[in-house]
């Protein structure tokens, strides 16, 4: 446990899950805590961990960030017993999540269109979308993306989640003016001919991430999205050997507990 009152609980969940324990609010991102894409889309995508918490097991969920609709970040089997749960439970996403969640009968004053501005989810704690590149950026009359990440800020500490996202400059522009990120927890199973060929949109490869990292300024970088399904995984070992030969700069975290 660590001793700094305003230390940052976070709960790894799988893919690009996490859930944050932040001061007096307790934040979920993309949560995919089913095998709702195996029943979808075929035993290839059966999941290769265990559903580490169910929806009905968490005490308390305040906040529920979505980064974008695709059904392993979106999960409704995920989402709607927390929904249920929760009578207070917010919701913010881009405006395709808020469309798919009000089909599945999520009331409308529950959801909340992702902004580039930043919005306080409590006294010491804020959010604010940035653009994400899946596999381009693609943005709405209003400003707003289809796809996103996150810089979520509380007691000085920044941490930026990426969601899906390829690496593009106007990105990097766009993040190096939040100044430095204490942590980037950044997507890392590459895109490639093969996964396109399989309708797999992937995102950064490991070098690319790795590099993208330093262009914005990541002082600790946490992997995501390299363990859930096994035609669109990144083995940790690779991780591990590129970071030990490359020497990026900045510390490589898998299981980091605390912010």
């Amino acid at each position: 446990m660590s001793s700094n009152s305003n230390a940052i609980k976070v709960t790894a969940l799988g893919q690009t899950g996490y859930f944050f324990e932040i001061g007096n609010k307790n934040v979920l991102i993309d949560p995919y805590l089913s095998d709702y894409v195996r029943k979808k889309e075929g035993g290839k995508l059966k999941r290769l961990i265990p559903i580490p918490i169910k929806p009905s097991e968490f005490e308390r969920v305040d906040w529920l960030l979505i980064t974008h609709a695709h059904i392993d970040h979106c999960d409704p089997e995920t989402i709607l017993p927390l929904v249920k749960k929760f009578k207070k439970l917010n919701i913010v996403g881009p405006r395709p999540v808020c469309e798919v969640l009000t089909k599945l009968g999520v009331e409308k004053g529950r959801l909340h269109v992702a902004s580039n501005e930043r919005k306080f989810l409590g006294d010491v704690l804020s959010i604010k979308a940035v653009p994400a590149a899946h596999p381009t950026i693609k943005r709405y009359d209003d400003g707003t993306c289809d796809c996103i990440g996150y810089i979520i800020e509380s007691s000085g500490k920044k941490i930026y989640h990426s969601g899906d996202t390829s690496v593009c400059q106007e990105l990097i522009d766009i993040l190096r003016k939040e100044g430095s990120i204490d942590v980037g927890f950044i997507s890392v199973n590459e895109r490639n001919f093969y996964r396109d060929k399989a309708g797999i949109i992937g995102n950064m490869s490991v070098r690319e991430a790795f590099q993208f990292a330093v262009d914005i300024g990541v002082e600790c970088f946490v992997p995501m999205h390299w363990d859930m399904f096994e035609v669109n995984s990144v083995y940790r070992e690779e991780i591990e050997l590129l970071y030990k030969k490359i020497r990026p700069g900045f510390r490589l975290e898998f299981d980091l507990k605390y912010i």
